[in-house]
């Protein structure tokens, strides 16, 4: 299973930055895992909260196809434990030729972009950075593919 995370917008902390880098190197030895970085509309002080999630939204569905498996990371997703997490993926890879994950701008998903979602995942009932978000998130991912392998990484 080919797993892509798509973002809106760099990640511009250095520190994340390196940290999401480590992450990213850990899954390839897992899985084939890419990062999409999409650009954030431009003049969104002109833009309405509506006009600039659809903007987004547009984008975000350029780099979907059709038999791709979406994921959402949202406020209003399924909160996992990180075994209970590692078994949902587990259980996509069987089912899933590519698994995309989608961290959107920080006013959400467009209407489209819920529509298109097969599923939502929250990471926490607190609220992160959209920076932060995206170090967690790749954090999670390698430390579920740990436990699909039954290595050492996670202790309960």
């Amino acid at each position: 299973m080919k797993t892509l995370l798509i973002l809106v917008g760099k990640t511009v902390n250095k520190h994340f930055v390196a940290g999401i880098n480590d992450y990213v190197e850990r899954i390839g030895h897992y899985m084939p895992f890419s990062i999409t970085v999409l650009p954030e509309p431009k003049n969104t002080k002109s833009l309405t909260e509506a006009q600039q999630k659809e903007a987004e939204g547009q984008n975000i569905l350029k780099q979907i196809q059709p038999s791709d498996t979406v994921v959402l990371l949202d406020e209003h997703g399924t909160e996992y434990r990180s075994v209970g997490y590692a078994r949902w993926l587990q259980k996509k890879a069987n089912t899933s030729r590519r698994l995309v994950f989608v961290i959107g701008g920080p006013y959400g998903f467009s209407e489209e972009v819920y529509k298109r979602a097969n599923d939502k995942i929250s990471l926490s009932r607190m609220t992160f950075s959209h920076q932060m978000v995206r170090l967690i998130f790749v954090e999670q991912l390698y430390r579920a593919c740990t436990i699909i392998k039954g290595e050492p990484y996670h202790h309960e």
